[in-house]
């Protein structure tokens, strides 16, 4: 199995369910900073050149929701075999990946990227992802897991995105959501986790956020 990574919110759900089951991988560095995912032999892999992806035998898969979905199942694991959790685990898992997650990454590119500043957007996906903090909050201040009582891949989702929580909400981070927080602590405790957030030291990749790095990331600016 080949997993190609970045430490970065998405590559890092799939990190955490992939040390979760510990099934053994080969670490593949994307250095999305030097437009390494823009090559032909990665876009033969994943061509919205974007990571994460990962190649399992036969099976080549890519984005993040889909890769947690075909490892989850595959294993037979952080699935819920009770129908009404799985269909919980189902809708709180897309609405991470159709919502929290768009909505932060581009909060993150208007408040930290954008080459102007433009007050509108900024706003607009700043109090989206507020928004989507409180319906999640919510959720779990009725719930253990997103899912109901056992902890699958939507509360995996949802905790990639909720490490990069203060680079949008500020350095109060997830304190105003008390039981998002509670589950991203608990969650962060996991050897897993540990273990997913040590990969990075594992590849020697490009830090500077400099004009390159801005062409890489966004070519289709450039346009």
């Amino acid at each position: 199995m080949k997993f190609f990574f970045h430490p970065s919110p998405n590559p890092m759900k799939v990190a955490l369910l992939l040390e979760e089951l510990q099934t053994p991988y080969e670490l593949i560095g994307v250095d999305t900073f030097k437009g390494e995912q823009h090559q032909p032999a990665f876009l033969a892999i994943n061509p919205n050149a974007k990571v994460p992806a990962l190649v399992d035998g036969d099976a080549t898969v890519f984005d993040s929701q889909a890769i947690l979905l075909h490892l989850a199942r595959k294993h037979q694991r952080f699935v819920p075999a009770n129908a009404a959790e799985n269909a919980q685990m189902l809708s709180w898992l897309m609405f991470i990946g159709t919502g929290l997650s768009p909505f932060s990454g581009q909060a993150v590119h208007f408040l930290h990227h954008a080459p102007e500043d433009l007050p509108y957007a900024k706003n607009r996906y700043l109090k989206e992802v507020e928004r989507h903090y409180r319906v999640l909050d919510q959720r779990l201040a009725e719930h253990p897991y997103l899912a109901g009582d056992s902890y699958s891949i939507a509360d995996i989702a949802l905790w990639g995105w909720a490490n990069y929580a203060p680079y949008i909400l500020g350095e109060n981070g997830l304190a105003a959501y008390p039981n998002v927080k509670r589950l991203f602590d608990e969650i962060s405790a996991r050897p897993a986790a540990k273990r997913a957030h040590g990969l990075k030291e594992k590849l020697v990749l490009k830090a500077e956020f400099d004009e390159e790095t801005r062409r890489n990331l966004f070519p289709q600016n450039q346009a």
